[in-house]
């Protein structure tokens, strides 16, 4: 199972120069069964990452472009009247897909915005009075630009936490740039990529990556580094249980990338990062710090049992 996975991050690779790191995590963050958001400046990559973990999960994809105009209408669905029938008939949206690339999310109203909050937590939509379910697999990859920028709407704290992590890509090295500006156009690379999973594969890769054996000093671990986020001064709110939860499911599947049957301290903290860096806030002036600077000071101030 583990040559599936190699085979997707290699692939994956070849159109990323220089992010095997991220292109892990992202891969790690669909094992365990959540969502990605990827947050980064314009033109590093985002959407190419996106566009090419889809085509390598070889999964029904939509992109959905998200504008200041965008309506939840345009998201889920609307029902039309047909003249012939006499009556009114659905015809759902394209939240109605494996694979969601919910490109610069933030540049969407709230309103839309909140249109994705239903599906990425129950994998059902609710349109018009009636639930209709989604298709499984269910995946949200959703880019956006960083805060500060023009035209964006930040998530919300509730939205945000829906994302079981959030990476970014940064600028690629030296090497990687020389490479990507004599290699061939990524959007010609893009069409030509071939699924490495098919749909049972990967369900039964998220299995066996959900069986990895968590001891109970690991588990004491986690739950350390969530009581210290939420009870030191630093934050102004800890860990959630659904916080929690995705740094568990997230170690799992590091753990079983590494082609481990146990979760180690170390996959916690290789996905710390990713995982809390987008949920908590430290106390001055109520922004966010870097992923890298919560974790560290997590990792720094929690001891492993």
């Amino acid at each position: 199972m583990n040559q599936l996975l190699e085979r997707a991050v290699a692939q994956i690779g070849r159109v990323l120069f220089g992010k095997e790191r991220q292109i892990r995590l992202a891969v790690a963050c669909l094992l365990a069964r959540g969502h990605l958001l990827i947050e980064d400046i314009p033109g590093v990559g985002k959407t190419t990452l996106a566009h090419a973990l889809a085509a390598t999960l070889g999964l029904q994809f939509q992109r959905i472009q998200f504008t200041s105009d965008l309506l939840p209408a345009d998201i889920l669905g609307v029902s039309i009247y047909d003249r012939e029938s006499g009556a009114f008939h659905f015809h759902p949206g394209p939240i109605f897909s494996q694979v969601i690339l919910a490109d610069e999310v933030n540049r969407a109203t709230p309103k839309s915005q909140s249109a994705l909050l239903e599906a990425m937590e129950e994998h059902q939509v609710t349109v018009e009075g009636e639930t209709r379910a989604l298709p499984e697999p269910f995946f949200v990859i959703a880019t956006q630009n960083p805060s500060h920028q023009i035209g964006t709407f930040p998530l919300p704290e509730s939205q945000l936490d829906r994302f079981l992590m959030r990476i970014m890509l940064g600028y690629p090295d030296a090497g990687a740039e020389r490479a990507l500006l004599q290699a061939t156009d990524r959007r010609e690379l893009l069409p030509r990529l071939t699924p490495c999973l098919t749909p049972e594969e990967l369900a039964a890769l998220q299995h066996a990556a959900r069986g990895v054996h968590a001891s109970a000093a690991l588990l004491d671990y986690i739950q350390a580094l969530a009581n210290y986020s939420r009870q030191h001064a630093d934050y102004v709110n800890g860990l959630s249980p659904r916080a929690v939860l995705a740094l568990l499911n997230a170690a799992r599947a590091w753990a079983f990338m590494a082609g481990r049957n146990q979760v180690l301290p170390e996959d916690v903290q290789a996905i710390l990062p990713g995982v809390v860096g987008h949920r908590l806030y430290v106390t001055r002036d109520h922004v966010r710090a870097g992923s890298d600077a919560v974790a560290e000071q997590l990792i720094e101030a929690v001891p492993i049992p």
